[in-house]
């Protein structure tokens, strides 16, 4: 192996490496509290799941919206 830390994960690579079986990764990726595989692909980023268990462990100030989350919370406003 080349040392590398691989940032894209197949589904048992990304349940092991947030210490759940395969399926409490499914039911976590299926209820929202995990992301999806990148679109087109069967690969988790690293980077995605870490930020997603970092909201979950509030880790992530609640301020620290996602450029979605700020568009979705603009439109929201603007709607009221």
């Amino acid at each position: 192996m080349s040392g590398i830390e691989k940032r894209l994960m197949t589904r048992a690579d990304a349940a092991e490496y947030c210490s759940l079986s395969m399926a409490q990764f499914s039911q976590w990726v299926s209820s929202g509290r995990l992301p999806h595989p990148i679109a087109g692909t069967h690969r988790w980023d690293r980077h995605a799941l870490d930020s997603a268990l970092d909201k979950l462990s509030g880790l992530t100030p609640k301020s620290a919206l996602s450029p979605l989350e700020k568009w979705k919370a603009e439109q929201s406003a603007r709607s009221a």
